[in-house]
C-alpha cells in the first residue's frame, strides 16, 4: 500500500489530535487510500521537538521547519502552529511541492490567506484547512437533509460557539489574546468554525452587521512557550499585559441565497465548555445540533402529523454519513478524535485520487474575508459586504 510521509510543524495539543488521526485513519478506513507515515515533527526547540516526536510517534524531529519543508522525502506538511506563522510555512511548502494541511483559521487576515491560496494554486498541490467539526456525522446528516430538499428553501440559520475557559481574568495571556499572533480573538479561534458551518450548510454570506467586546482588558503573562489556555490560573502579584483582541462577537448575517441568520462566539460564557450549536429553519422543516451531544440531530418536518409534530432525535450510526467506517451501532459515541480521523482520510484520499477537498484554502480565504468584514462592521457600527 502506498505510503505518504507527513511532517508536522508544531507539537502542542493540536499536534496530538492530528497525530492520533494519522495513526487511526487506516484502522477506520480500510483499505486506506494510503498510509500516512509520521516522519518528522518540528517544534521551536530541539528538546520540545524530540519530546513531541517520541510522544506522537514520529520517526524524526527538528527545530528547523525550513529544512523539513525542503526535504524531498516529505509529501505532506501539516501546520499546527500559532496563526502568525501559517502563511510563511504554507507558502514555502507549496513552493516545494508539498501537499498542505493547515489548522484554522487559515491566517490572521484575508490578505495573508489570499497569498496562501495563490501559492497552492500556482503549485498545483492539494490543500485543506482543518475545520474538522463539519466531519461530525450529525452535521453531515443535516447537510444531506438540506441537499435532498427535506427542509425546503432555507430561511434562517442561528449559530453559536460558547466556551468558558477564558472567563476567569486570572487565566494566562495565551497567544490567542494577542492580535499580532492570533489576528483576532473569539472570532478567529472559535467563531470561524460557525462561519464554516453556515457556509457548508446554507451557503455563502454576503453581508454582516456585528458587535465586538473585549471584557477582560489584561491578563497575567504566562511563563514558558506552552499554550496553557485556561488550565493554569495565576495568583498573587503577577505581571500582566494587555489583551487586544475580541472576547465576544455577535453578528447578523445575510446569505447570498436570501436566507438570514445570526452568529455568536464567546469564550466568556460560564458553564459552556464546547457549546457549538446551530438551528436551521426551512419552509418544510428544521434541524438543531449541539456538539456537546454530537451523536444526536434534532429534526422536525412540516409533513409530520399535527398530533406528533415536534423535534425528535436521530442518533447517528452506520446508516449515516461516515457511519460505515466508524462504530457498528448508533449512539456508541463520536468524539473529537473521530472528526480528525475522517478529516485525515478525506485529505489523503484527495491526494491519492486527485480529488477536490473541502474545506480548502479557497474556503479558508472566504472565511477570512467574512471575518475581516465582521471586525470592520463592529468598528464602523454598520452593515459590511463580504465581496
Amino acid at each position: 500500500m502506498r505510503k505518504l510521509n507527513v511532517a508536522m510543524i508544531g507539537g502542542g495539543f493540536m499536534g496530538k489530535a492530528h497525530s492520533i488521526a494519522y495513526a487511526g485513519m487506516p484502522m477506520f478506513f480500510w483499505p486506506a487510500p494510503a498510509v500516512p507515515y509520521r516522519r518528522t515533527l518540528v517544534d521551536v526547540t530541539d528538546e520540545l521537538a524530540k519530546n513531541a516526536a517520541e510522544r506522537y510517534g514520529f520517526e524524526k524531529w527538528s527545530s528547523d521547519w525550513r529544512s523539513v519543508v525542503e526535504d524531498p522525502e516529505v509529501d505532506i506538511i501539516d501546520i499546527v502552529t500559532p496563526n502568525d506563522s501559517h502563511a510563511e510555512i504554507a507558502i514555502a511548502a507549496a513552493q516545494n511541492g508539498k501537499h498542505i494541511m493547515c489548522e484554522k483559521p487559515l491566517a490572521r487576515t484575508a490578505e495573508e490567506s489570499k497569498r496562501m491560496l495563490d501559492a497552492v494554486k500556482a503549485a498545483g498541490v492539494k490543500h485543506m484547512v482543518a475545520f474538522n467539526y463539519r466531519r461530525t456525522p450529525a452535521i453531515a446528516l443535516a447537510k444531506k437533509y438540506i441537499e435532498e430538499g427535506a427542509l425546503g428553501k432555507i430561511l434562517n440559520f442561528r449559530g453559536t460557539y460558547l466556551q468558558d475557559w477564558s472567563a476567569d481574568p486570572n487565566s494566562p495571556l495565551s497567544w490567542r489574546f494577542q492580535k499580532s499572533i492570533a489576528g483576532s480573538g473569539a472570532l478567529g479561534d472559535i467563531g470561524t468554525h460557525v462561519i464554516d458551518m453556515a457556509r457548508y450548510l446554507v451557503g455563502d454570506i454576503s453581508e454582516v452587521m456585528a458587535m465586538a467586546k473585549t471584557w477582560i482588558k489584561e491578563r497575567p503573562v504566562q511563563s514558558g512557550g506552552l499554550d496553557k489556555l485556561g488550565t493554569v490560573k495565576a495568583s498573587g502579584n503577577v505581571e500582566k499585559s494587555a489583551v487586544d483582541v475580541d472576547d465576544e462577537i455577535s453578528t447578523l448575517l445575510r446569505f447570498e441565497n436570501g436566507a438570514v441568520g445570526s452568529l455568536e462566539a464567546t469564550r466568556n460564557a460560564w458553564g459552556r465548555n464546547n457549546y457549538i450549536t446551530f438551528e436551521i429553519h426551512g419552509e418544510k422543516g428544521s434541524v438543531f445540533f449541539n456538539y456537546e451531544r454530537r451523536d444526536e440531530l434534532q429534526v422536525c418536518f412540516s409533513s409530520d402529523p399535527e398530533d406528533r409534530r415536534g423535534f425528535r432525535t436521530v442518533y447517528t450510526g452506520p446508516a449515516h454519513p461516515y457511519g460505515g467506517a466508524l462504530w457498528p451501532i448508533p449512539a456508541l459515541g463520536i468524539g473529537y478524535t473521530e472528526t480528525k480521523i475522517v478529516e485525515a482520510h478525506d485529505f489523503i484520499d484527495a491526494i491519492v485520487n486527485d480529488k477536490e477537498v473541502s474545506p480548502n484554502f479557497e474556503d479558508g480565504y472566504r472565511i477570512a474575508v467574512i471575518s475581516d468584514a465582521i471586525l470592520a462592521s463592529a468598528e464602523a457600527d454598520k452593515w459590511v459586504k463580504t465581496k
